[in-house]
């Protein structure tokens, strides 16, 4: 049954950078990314009718500044990080996991500086996440993605920041460690993001 069949939801599917270079075999790995890729995948094949919009982001750097450590300068993995998810090549573009996603928006970030947010990307027409949200009548989301200790973290916080009920999934998302997910979790909660498991929805 489609979403139009059963009524409007106001309910957004935000997808966060899943994209190669993040996972298994990409320039700035997470361990568990494919895996959470293929779980994404799966979910929002069997739940699509739940959400008016699908959404997904990307890194897209073309050139980011100081948010790239280019030789001989070394990546700190806290303000600057090895090349990654440049513009144009296969690792930028979503995991082939995600080949029949079907989003109905495609947002990109980061193209000149650090973006962590998927707050912060545009999609095709230069309509901002917001914008696009707003635009749908979307009033709550649910966040899920790579590396949950950064850009879904921070998706999620501005989500809030921006009056939408926000869930964020934790077994369809990865940090970049365990420390760092856990420190995420304490600050998405702290600021009303409401974490649970997929299973929930």
């Amino acid at each position: 049954m489609t979403t139009s069949a059963r009524g409007r939801t106001g309910r957004a599917l935000i997808v966060v950078d899943v994209q190669p270079t993040f996972c298994e075999g990409g320039a700035l790995p997470v361990v568990g990314g494919n895996a959470v890729a293929r779980a994404i995948a799966a979910f929002a094949t069997d739940h699509r009718a739940a959400y008016d919009l699908v959404v997904t982001t990307q890194d897209w750097h073309v050139e980011p500044g100081h948010h790239f450590a280019r030789p001989p300068a070394t990546p700190d993995f806290v303000d600057t990080w090895p090349p990654h998810g440049v513009a144009g090549t296969a690792e930028a573009e979503l995991h082939p996991a995600l080949a029949n996603l079907h989003a109905d928006v495609a947002v990109k970030k980061g193209a000149y500086a650090a973006a962590y947010s998927g707050f912060e990307g545009t999609d095709d027409d230069g309509a901002s996440l917001a914008d696009v949200l707003d635009g749908e009548g979307i009033t709550s989301v649910d966040v899920v993605g790579i590396a949950e200790s950064h850009c879904v973290k921070q998706t999620a916080l501005d989500a809030v920041g921006h009056g939408l009920r926000t869930r964020v999934f934790t077994d369809l998302t990865v940090p970049v460690t365990e420390e760092q997910g856990a420190a995420a979790r304490r600050e998405m909660a702290a600021a009303g993001v409401e974490l649970t498991e997929s299973r929930a929805a």
